[in-house]
């Protein structure tokens, strides 16, 4: 399986052009890298629903809010060419940072988010979405996909998007694909490998909370659940939970009731030692919508 590697931005839009007038359909995963199964899923759900596949690995500056954080982000760059080419990716785009923000041009314009950032991720992490709206406005107007797949884990930055491709009339379809797991339950992400061996061990906690709060909100109200899950998280040793809440799957606000929305989702973020997780589960889904 061949594998076309770009990194120019004109390079990949005469190459994609191309491919376009042939016929073919474009799917897009964008990620920072340090690939695992989560990033590989998408890939797959990709190549399911169109015709040729391209995944970008850009570590985006302007969404990080410490430049510890950004300087210490996994940066595995062979170990993702080589995933990617396993996994039957078409074209990967590797891009300079000038490629993505050219020092001459202005920045782009990034809708109202209409405070879609302003709570959860967005209340720990200012200025984060307004970055990642920023590069994925710049990939897309680079890549020009008709679907862009992204997982569920980052519910908030799911639902951005998802508000940012409707605000610019674009004319793709966002995919949501399903968080994929360790057996244990933990999240796969990137940032898992920063763990030390007992960090490791307990990150766990964090999704058999998520799930325990599944059975307390048949019972109890949503304040008490988001209390209690907070309490839980907070007695495992070196666990500082930054935030439970219970939202609007849509709207992202918070619920009082379960009757108040027809989709539910639980999101958290944890910092595990000096490694900050986020973690989400759906706790009611309406039917015929998307994750």
């Amino acid at each position: 399986m061949q594998m076309l590697l770009f990194k120019r931005v004109g390079a990949l839009k005469t190459h994609l052009k191309a491919r376009r007038r042939a016929g073919e359909t474009i799917g897009f995963v964008p990620t920072m890298g340090a690939l695992h199964a989560g990033h590989l899923a998408l890939v797959a759900a990709s190549k399911k629903r169109t015709d040729c596949t391209v995944c970008s690995i850009f570590v985006n500056p302007t969404q990080f809010n410490e430049a510890t954080d950004f300087s210490s982000y996994p940066r595995t760059p062979a170990q993702d060419v080589q995933k990617l080419l396993e996994a039957g990716c078409q074209v990967l785009f590797m891009p300079y940072e000038e490629e993505i923000y050219p020092p001459d041009a202005p920045p782009l314009e990034v809708p109202d988010l209409r405070g879609l950032d302003a709570r959860m991720e967005g209340a720990f992490r200012p200025g984060h979405f307004r970055g990642v709206a920023q590069v994925v406005r710049r990939l897309l107007d680079i890549v020009q996909p008709d679907s862009l797949f992204m997982g569920q884990k980052d519910f908030q930055q799911l639902a951005i998007v998802r508000h940012l491709v409707r605000e610019l009339g674009l004319p793709l379809e966002v995919v949501g694909v399903p968080t994929v797991r360790e057996e244990d339950g933990l999240a796969m992400s990137s940032r898992n490998v920063l763990l030390s061996p007992e960090e490791r061990r307990r990150a766990p906690e964090i999704f058999r909370t998520l799930r325990a709060a599944e059975k307390w909100i048949e019972k109890m109200p949503v304040r008490e659940v988001e209390q209690m899950a907070m309490d839980r998280l907070r007695s495992v040793p070196g666990f500082d939970p930054e935030y439970f809440e219970i939202v609007d799957g849509q709207t992202l606000q918070p619920i009082r009731s379960l009757s108040d929305a027809s989709n539910i989702v639980a999101c958290t973020a944890v910092r595990v030692g000096k490694t900050r997780l986020i973690d989400n589960h759906i706790l009611r889904r309406a039917e015929n919508s998307s994750p």
